[in-house]
């Protein structure tokens, strides 16, 4: 999953996660509306493929600016800067979260227990 922080433009300090892909950015029916001069209707989208990673197209007529050098479809990577127009976008990964694992981590500490008690025994009932 990736995050877009959007720096300028009318909408500027907001952020959105980016869960299912592809993913429209543009004025009219994309996943994030951007209202901001310069932004086409669709005007860039991303998508996810297993072994290239995030990527992105834009829409022939519009203009994407990546890092300063212009782009119609490339890689994203982490911290990326996208510029759609006026509109100026931070590409972020987002945070994992790690399950919690202490229910395993009990149960191992348990079984090891049960485990040296039953050796304990053992070596008890083998030496009387």
């Amino acid at each position: 999953m990736i995050q877009l922080h959007i720096l300028s433009g009318r909408q500027a300090g907001g952020e959105i996660v980016v869960r299912h892909f592809p993913f429209l950015i543009g004025r009219g029916g994309a996943h994030l509306p951007l209202e901001d001069a310069g932004v086409w209707d669709r005007h860039l989208q991303i998508d996810f493929t297993r072994g290239a990673g995030f990527t992105f197209t834009a829409q022939s007529e519009a203009g994407v600016i990546v890092n300063g050098t212009a782009a119609a479809a490339g890689l994203l990577r982490n911290g990326d800067l996208l510029e759609l127009g006026a509109a100026r976008l931070r590409v972020w990964l987002t945070r994992t979260r790690q399950p919690s694992l202490r229910w395993r981590e009990s149960l191992i500490w348990a079984s090891l227990v049960i485990l040296l008690a039953a050796q304990a025994t053992l070596v008890w009932w083998l030496l009387r």
